[in-house]
């Protein structure tokens, strides 16, 4: 039996799949159309190590789960899956560094947990964007639901970054403990999002636009940028607008508010230790 035999969904058999890959070089091209995400992710682990593709395209994706969260975290080879249509819930969880770009909207869940690696967003996404996310990077083109980068974490280097192109629903950086977020608001007057950043005890939030004190919630300041904040700006804002076709120079030229949290343990009043 071969290695990649192991993970393939025996509801059905390999041979019946296969006719839905078509490859040239080291690109695979999925049909995803009416197959489950389990036989999507075999699929595409079939072509990384049966025809050594690095380049994975899927089409007619409608609705399936966690795609995206089976390429091997030990694979030394950078795999790039672009998706053609609207994957489902958990796009990307534990991803460990690869690329996603999707042609179209996500829904929740985006990057869970997510160590390392990009996903691209050419549309909007919806709740739990980034969810526990630790390392890498995503790029969301449009807005974003609620509770985005809850519980978002850093450790050393590995800095997560998530950059939103519109704006964010209720709750964005809850219980945020690291981590970069950058929210543009480049489609509406103002943003409207409230509790932004409650219960946040590390991390930062950048927002371009105004904030008023009662969006935000009691554990966050809202500060000035220092010259590190706008060099840090300039290289992750320089790339969202290359990826999706912004001028970086209008944009950065606006106003930009940061989020800092105001305790390293907001709530240590609450318990006994």
């Amino acid at each position: 039996m071969k290695f990649y035999d192991l993970f393939l969904d025996f509801s059905r058999k390999l041979d019946e799949l296969i006719p839905r890959i078509r490859v040239q070089g080291d690109l695979a091209e999925i049909d995803a159309k009416d197959l489950t995400h389990k036989e999507i992710n075999d699929l595409i682990r079939y072509a990384v190590f049966e025809h050594n593709c690095n380049k994975i395209r899927l089409l007619n994706v409608v609705g399936q789960r966690y795609i995206g969260t089976r390429i091997f975290s030990r694979n030394p080879r950078k795999i790039s899956v672009e998706i053609f249509g609207y994957p489902g819930n958990d796009l990307g969880a534990f991803l460990a560094g690869h690329k996603i770009v999707v042609h179209g909207n996500a829904q929740d869940g985006v990057g869970n947990t997510m160590d390392d690696g990009e996903i691209i967003v050419h549309g909007r996404a919806g709740d739990v964007v980034a969810m526990s996310m630790r390392g890498g990077r995503i790029m969301i083109r449009d807005d974003v639901g609620y509770r985005t980068a809850i519980h978002m974490k850093e450790y050393k280097e590995k800095v997560p970054v998530l950059i939103v192109g519109g704006t964010s629903q209720d709750f964005l950086g809850e219980y945020m403990a690291g981590g970069r977020v950058i929210l543009l608001g480049l489609y509406s007057a103002k943003h409207r999002g409230r509790y932004i950043g409650t219960g946040m005890h590390g991390g930062i939030i950048y927002v371009r636009g105004k904030l008023e004190p009662w969006q935000v919630g009691r554990e966050v300041g809202i500060l000035e940028l220092s010259s590190e904040d706008f060099k840090f700006l300039e290289k992750h804002v320089g790339d969202f607008c290359k990826e999706f076709g912004f001028n970086a120079d209008e944009i950065l030229g606006d106003k930009f508010v940061k989020l800092l949290p105001v305790s390293k343990r907001p709530y240590g009043k609450v318990y006994v230790y």
